[in-house]
């Protein structure tokens, strides 16, 4: 009966999103206090178990996902994503353009949100693809789907991959040092798979490609920034210290700490917390010094309005979390995905990312798909005798699978790339497909090994 509580309050929570368009924030706080009456905790105990499971996560991660959209937010304001394409066009080539475009997205922009990402990349994606000939937008809409997606889902400070980090107990440097391996090796295979593709024909101009359409008020109102500050703006290297500040500290601390090398002084600064903030700090001083006091303020009030929607999501799948381990559902869970149930590490790892498929799939939002699957694993994961990142890999690929029509990610992405909706499908949904199968094969390599 708890498993059938258990699907009901899945079934409940995804229907409130996608028929009755009720915000996933009151889909998840719906679900939960179903989850927890009608799993036997009782009125009280239900209310108390969803505000300790939202106090917790938040402990965890509230802080961090906070300074890295504020983070974002500001590096936006100077530029730093579109000057960042521009450069490795220059520097890479059309060759290999698309798969340095890829990687890039995925390790230095997490922080930024994805639709931010998409409506600043995209004018350079297409720009770029005029001069890659034949299939040129194609293979760049491509770059966009492996670099954005799967960078924010597995890649600190990504709100994905952070909260799939709090959610599974993982520490962020681990997930750091993960993420900055797979992340790129998820998208360089999919970009390889997909450019063979479209080499015997998988993409057609005249179906896949708009005949024009017309320019994204964010993307004019950036060009127009660009201008007003022009020279102010800081280089390259600069305006990306921010983001790679705290990947120095928390990456160098995790490694020392890989080799056994205690330093109370690296321990501080490989804080992620820490780290984040200096990360913050610093692009508060780039972009009040670059851009002035005004944008910069108006910077940090866009990442404040939308730091408050995430933390609530975010908090809200651990309340989730807090509310399965609360009830008789744990312990099925449990034995569900113990060896001696019949499920072994590689079944437990394919459920887990099962889990995640059919919630993103229903509900069309990857952060939150993710988020609630590590909330549904999260609570049995230190029983099912595989590393927690193994199951962190296969929670973050399942929740990437085909992006579709109940996504506004995927309408951003076919307007702005000027594609079809059959073009979109054929980038979009398929690449996002392929990514997610892709990493649950990386995920069975990692079991082996972790």
């Amino acid at each position: 009966m708890i498993i059938l509580h258990a699907v009901i309050s899945i079934a409940l929570i995804v229907l409130l999103i996608i028929k009755v368009k009720v915000d996933p924030i009151i889909a998840l706080m719906v679900g939960s206090l179903y989850m927890g009456i009608a799993g036997g905790l009782g009125l009280v105990k239900t209310v108390t178990t969803v505000a300790e499971g939202f106090g917790n996560i938040m402990v965890d991660v509230g802080l961090l996902i906070g300074f890295g959209v504020l983070i974002g937010s500001l590096l936006n304001s100077m530029g730093a994503l579109e000057k960042t394409v521009q450069l490795l066009f220059r520097v890479a080539g059309p060759k290999r353009l698309p798969y340095v475009m890829a990687v890039t997205l995925n390790l230095f922009f997490p922080s930024i949100y994805p639709d931010v990402q998409l409506v600043l990349a995209s004018p350079l994606a297409r720009s770029s693809a005029e001069k890659l000939g034949k299939n040129g937008l194609g293979i760049m809409a491509g770059a966009l789907v492996v670099g954005i997606p799967v960078g924010v889902v597995l890649v600190v400070p990504g709100l994905g991959s952070v909260s799939i980090a709090g959610l599974l107990d993982i520490p962020l440097g681990t997930m750091l040092l993960c993420g900055v391996i797979v992340a790129p090796l998820i998208a360089l295979t999919s970009l390889f798979t997909y450019s063979r593709l479209l080499r015997r024909g998988w993409w057609k101009t005249e179906q896949d490609e708009q005949s024009g359409f017309a320019l994204a008020e964010e993307e004019q109102a950036g060009r127009e920034a660009a201008e007003k500050f022009g020279d102010r703006l800081p280089p390259l290297g600069v305006s990306m210290l921010p983001v790679l500040i705290p990947i120095v500290l928390v990456g160098g601390g995790a490694i020392s700490r890989t080799f056994g090398v205690e330093n109370s002084i690296v321990d501080f600064l490989s804080e992620p917390l820490l780290a984040m903030f200096i990360g913050l700090v610093l692009a508060i001083i780039l972009a009040k010094t670059s851009v002035g006091s005004e944008t910069s303020d108006n910077a940090i009030k866009n990442g404040l309005d939308t730091t408050g929607n995430i933390l609530l999501i975010t908090g809200l799948g651990g309340s989730l979390a807090a509310v399965i381990k609360a009830t008789a559902l744990g312990d099925v869970l449990k034995n569900l995905f113990a060896a001696d149930a019949g499920l072994n590490v590689f079944a437990a790892i394919a459920l887990a990312w099962v889990i995640a498929v059919v919630l993103h799939v229903a509900i069309g939002s990857i952060n939150v798909a993710a988020i609630a699957a590590a909330g549904i694993v999260g609570p049995v994961v230190a029983g099912l005798g595989v590393s927690p990142l193994v199951i962190a890999v296969a929670i973050a690929s399942g929740a990437l699978f085909a992006v579709h029509f109940n996504s506004n990610f995927f309408w951003m992405f076919q307007s702005l790339l000027g594609v079809t909706t059959r073009g979109a499908l054929k980038s979009m949904t398929f690449l996002t497909a392929l990514a997610s199968v892709i990493g649950l094969v990386i995920a069975f390599g990692m079991a082996l090994v972790l």
